[in-house]
């Protein structure tokens, strides 16, 4: 899930203004009210096709071009007290969501007109409302064309599949999905709802329905549990990782191939990663140095895709 910020006023980006007044690829002028700032320098790595940028990702959004992003998979910091090394993920609530609300502004001037914006982001229990504080504040960026929740366990009769983290509370209940706000620009992108779905329990369906292939729409409600690790280290130190079948889901779902895909908390890679995997060609934005290197890392060890 990518890197969150690293300062009280950056994450794995920084609050900044949305660049409409001069090119966003080149610095302002400076005003007569204050001295020019010079620009943070970012440094870029490419890896099996895979574009890395680490540096503040306010300042990456604002240097690339107007329209250049198919896609946008990215899960940015919860502000829920997760413990990352160079990001305090607790601020005050109105001034992390301006800080977002920034950054969308950034996604929405460099998505393509019929791109798609998947946004992964969840509360907790005692802070239930903060996903749809953030989906309010973004309604004037964005339409939500889908809401879709990442289910991460499921109980059914005599069984349990998944992973949680198990909240201990008489009061509240397990929290066992995210949600994954796909945003567009007017609600109306088409999407290739069979290259996401799933096989038909019951065959008899594909021919009695008049379907072409064995695949139905996989809906609202997409069960990816994670791999059983045992520790964080197995998670690369990142509190906030989620599988790669859910960035691939959301490409395979927009639909277009050899998709521009952007990660701007882009964290250990996993945008990446499935971007590669799939013949994409991604580019992930990230603060931290140690997650950039296990990011590079894992790119360089990810077979050729076919599709490349």
């Amino acid at each position: 899930m990518p890197v969150k910020p690293s300062k009280p006023t950056s994450g794995r980006s920084e609050a900044g203004e949305h660049a409409t007044k001069a090119s966003p690829l080149s610095p302002e002028a400076p005003s007569s009210a204050a001295p020019a700032t010079k620009p943070a320098r970012l440094r870029r790595f490419h890896v099996a096709g895979q574009e890395i940028v680490l540096g503040d990702c306010l300042q990456a959004l604002q240097r690339m071009k107007a329209g250049e992003i198919d896609v946008v998979v990215t899960s940015p910091p919860y502000n829920i007290g997760l413990g990352y090394a160079n990001y305090r993920d607790r601020r005050q609530e109105d001034e992390y969501l301006d800080w977002m609300v920034e950054v969308a502004t950034e996604i929405r001037r460099v998505l393509r007109t019929d791109g798609s914006f998947f946004l992964n982001i969840a509360g907790t229990s005692s802070e239930p409302w903060l996903p749809f504080e953030l989906a309010v504040r973004l309604r004037s960026l964005f339409a939500l064309q889908n809401h879709i929740s990442w289910v991460k366990s499921i109980a059914i009769p005599g069984d349990s599949v998944g992973h949680f983290k198990p909240v201990n509370s008489a009061r509240y209940v397990n929290r066992n999905h995210e949600h994954l706000f796909h945003l567009t620009l007017k609600g109306d992108v088409p999407l290739d709802r069979l290259a996401a779905g799933v096989p038909f329990k019951d065959k008899s369906n594909i021919a009695r329905r008049g379907h072409a292939q064995d695949r139905r729409c996989r809906g609202d409600t997409w069960f990816i549990p994670y791999e059983t690790v045992q520790d964080r280290l197995q998670k690369f130190n990142h509190p906030g990782t989620f599988p790669v079948q859910l960035p691939e889901l959301c490409i395979r779902l927009h639909g277009k191939p050899k998709a521009r895909v952007l990660d701007p908390f882009m964290g250990t890679g996993t945008t990446l990663l499935a971007a590669a995997r799939m013949g994409a060609r991604g580019i992930g934005l990230e603060i931290d140095p140690s997650y950039v290197a296990v990011a590079r890392q894992r790119l360089s060890e990810e077979p050729a895709s076919d599709d490349e």
